[in-house]
């Protein structure tokens, strides 16, 4: 039997790794928004567009940002080289008109985030097809080719979800993107149904007379939704099966007094009910791979309370993986509700790691963490991200994890003492290694991958150089390989002076 004395080791070193899991989990979505729709890059030309995108992305690595989602289809127009829309007056301040010198920012930025370990989403707009400010669509825009697909809600164009056609269309964007580019995922926002504005009622009479089939208007409309992302979802993995969807709706789901069952304590707009969103359907169903709620309230206030909110998710959409959209802004904003002298960042975090079924955050706005707003960046890069980590695991997309990596040495170079590997045997997209965790232990200490402390590197090399000092001292390195969707391969050990 265990004595007292060992039993309350056991029952330190539990505690102790619970609190570790809870301060530097192993895997975790580390996510930010690059958005398009706030001027940054109109008309910044090529050379200073990527001049900026390569010092967010520098700063953001040094945060441990692990995921990059960017904006590149925000009114039916593309920061790519779409073969349907044309370019975005948001790259070169005149919708259809082509950067100079010639580039494609999408291909660039896969190529970056690669580079740096990150993942690559590309964020669509599926809907919104021409935002408030802009005065001039394209002689290539769809709305010219097929305006009766589309409906005017006051400033905006709207491409009306009621038509089967339209899925379709959308469908085919998304596909061209998977089939020319390297995208780790799809993701979209949370425009469906327009924002209600006062006065305004969504025009689709004609389309809901020919395609209500007698349902309620309301439940048609969520339906259409529903319809569109089972569609979507479905239409992203017959392509590339590895290539994940991901949605970000809006932060409450209904109000307590709309559904005494499910609802949250809050009063403000609804998904449900003024968005047509059904999130936790889409969830519950497996119709998105990740779901990233934009909780931007800050804690204590009075119509949607963080606190509130973060729990209601995380009790209510733990199907998929949940992660929370956190405002920087507004979380710097806010003095903490306990300690006037601090903000919220460091409750938030707390509640975020401390609460089931929650698998990481969303940065909004990437460039706010850039600028270190509040030290939110400091605090990202000393603190919470000080160790990297690896993306969650989907075993519903792939659960196989890929063979080990081969010939792990060691080798003097002009660069220096390195530790080199080959990569496994593996020839099938799902199964072939993609990145490579390269762990340190020292002497005497257990071989436990499970810390993230003991991550030195995630990379997509097969080499890493190694900190030779004298010689003196001995450690055992560890490589695993890592494919697609971050399945991680057995491991290989050496032992090596330094």
């Amino acid at each position: 039997m265990m004595n007292k004395k060992s039993l309350l080791l056991l029952m330190m070193w539990l505690c102790s790794f619970a609190l570790q899991a809870q301060l530097s989990p192993k895997r975790e979505f580390r996510g930010a928004w690059i958005q398009c729709v706030n001027y940054q890059f109109m008309g910044l030309g090529t050379a200073e567009m990527q001049r900026t995108l390569t010092y967010q992305l520098n700063e953001l690595q040094k945060c441990g940002i692990n995921a990059i989602l960017f904006q590149v289809r925000p009114e039916f127009d593309a920061l790519y080289a779409s073969s349907f829309e044309p370019w975005s007056r948001y790259l070169t301040g005149q919708q259809g008109t082509p950067p100079s010198p010639y580039w494609d920012p999408l291909q660039w930025m896969i190529a970056q985030c690669h580079a740096r370990g990150m993942e690559l989403h590309a964020w669509i707009n599926p809907y919104r097809a021409k935002t408030k400010g802009t005065k001039e669509l394209a002689a290539t825009h769809d709305y010219r080719k097929h305006p009766e697909r589309y409906f005017w809600y006051g400033e905006q164009l709207i491409m009306d979800p009621g038509m089967p056609e339209n899925r379709d269309y959308i469908c085919n964007v998304v596909t061209d993107i998977l089939l020319r580019y390297d995208v780790d995922g799809i993701h979209i926002d949370d425009y469906f149904y327009p924002y209600p504005e006062s006065g305004l009622r969504i025009p689709d009479d004609q389309t809901y007379a020919r395609y209500g089939n007698g349902m309620n208007r309301d439940d048609w409309r969520r339906e259409n939704v529903n319809l569109f992302i089972r569609q979507l979802h479905d239409c992203i993995h017959a392509v590339k099966p590895w290539v994940k969807f991901g949605v970000s709706p809006f932060g409450i789901y209904r109000n307590l007094k709309s559904d005494p069952k499910r609802g949250s304590n809050t009063r403000g707009l609804q998904n449900y009910d003024d968005l047509y969103a059904d999130v936790l359907k889409w969830v519950k169903e497996g119709w998105v791979d990740y779901n990233i709620p934009q909780v931007y309230w800050e804690i204590g206030h009075s119509a949607a309370d963080y606190d509130t909110l973060i729990r209601w998710w995380s009790e209510h959409a733990g199907h998929r993986p949940l992660y929370i959209g956190q405002d920087v802004d507004r979380t710097v904003a806010k003095a903490d509700p306990v300690d006037p002298n601090k903000h919220q960042m460091e409750r938030k975090m707390a509640l975020q790691r401390s609460l089931p079924n929650i698998e990481g955050s969303c940065q909004w706005y990437a460039k706010a963490v850039v600028d270190n707003k509040g030290n939110y960046g400091t605090m990202l890069r000393n603190y919470y991200h000080r160790y990297p980590a690896l993306q969650p695991e989907m075993p519903w997309i792939d659960h196989k994890r890929p063979k080990k990596v081969r010939k792990l040495t060691t080798l003097w170079t002009e660069d220096g003492y390195m530790l080199f590997w080959r990569e496994p045997r593996g020839t099938s997209e799902m199964n072939r290694a993609r990145q490579y965790v390269v762990y340190r232990f020292a002497e005497g200490e257990p071989i436990d991958l499970e810390y993230a402390e003991n991550i030195v590197a995630i990379t997509p090399n097969t080499f890493y150089k190694l900190p030779y000092e004298d010689g003196s001292r001995k450690y055992t390195y560890v490589v695993t390989a890592l494919d697609r969707l971050q399945n991680e391969s057995k491991k290989v050990k050496k032992k090596i002076r330094l």
